[in-house]
């Protein structure tokens, strides 16, 4: 149980982290922010555990 905490735990710093990036991509380089997205999605699912 331990296990699963701490790693939904990383994921979500993950989620974090590439929000702030999307978000730094979309103020500075807009034409780039999309790359940030795949990252930003798919830490967002694993924090929620749906997959």
């Amino acid at each position: 149980m331990a296990n699963e905490n701490s790693s939904t735990l990383t994921d979500w710093g993950f989620f974090f982290a590439a929000l702030i990036l999307t978000i730094l991509l979309l103020i500075f380089l807009t034409e780039w922010f999309w790359l940030g997205l795949p990252f930003l999605l798919t830490f967002f699912v694993r924090g929620m555990r749906w997959m």
